[in-house]
């Protein structure tokens, strides 16, 4: 579990093909965190587990993740190319401040940005998947390639016009992360506030239930 406050940009130094799908070498910099093997990192939205610890991977100090067939379809890793940044995140802890918001580092779907409006004050306009609009709820929370933000703007769209939503990104977020870098047609790793979803989910299933026995 993580809480979306980035603490460090690491940037892909390989992605190699492996029989469980690839595996993905990513230098931290300046990260002071140290994760050991087993650890679960939040990698730009997908939560990953240390296969190597730092240094022993061959790699002089890069920190080694697979991923799944699974993992590479649902969100944009597996079209990164060595040179990409990423934002990272440790999991949190009980003494973790929750600056943020709760986010499980599970990627919902891959969002493409429409638009940016740089003048003043940062807005990137994202396109998501159609499931994801009833989960998008204004000044709520949502998780963007691993960053918490708030929305401030949905619509919601419809048969002719796809929905999106709005977040505004503040400077200091934009230096801290890769947001700065997007650019339209960029792709994103979306997920939605828990507690949104679990919300939707419960209401469908009664009214599926109400449905069903009318």
């Amino acid at each position: 579990m993580f809480t979306g406050i980035i603490r460090a940009r690491g940037r892909l130094i390989s992605s190699e093909t492996t029989p469980a799908g690839r595996r993905l070498r990513i230098d931290p910099g300046d990260w002071a965190h140290r994760p050991g093997p087993g650890d679960s990192v939040c990698v730009s939205g997908c939560c990953l587990t240390l296969a190597e610890p730092v240094g022993t991977d061959g790699g002089g100090g890069l920190l080694a993740f697979d991923a799944i067939p699974e993992t590479l379809a649902k969100t944009t890793l597996g079209g990164l190319e060595p040179g990409h940044e990423v934002n990272l995140e440790a999991s949190m802890t009980a003494a973790t401040p929750m600056d943020g918001h709760v986010v499980q580092g599970h990627v919902e779907g891959v969002g493409e940005v429409t638009g940016l409006s740089t003048g003043g004050e940062w807005r990137i306009r994202i396109a998501p998947p159609a499931e994801l609009m009833p989960c998008l709820v204004p000044k709520g929370s949502v998780t963007v390639d691993g960053v918490s933000l708030t929305i401030a703007a949905v619509e919601v769209g419809g048969e002719k016009s796809p929905g999106w939503f709005e977040v505004a990104i503040i400077p200091t977020t934009l230096e801290l992360t890769t947001l700065g870098s997007l650019a339209v047609g960029s792709r994103v790793n979306l997920e939605t506030d828990v507690l949104a979803r679990t919300v939707v989910h419960v209401m469908r299933h009664y009214a599926g239930l109400l449905g069903g026995g009318a």
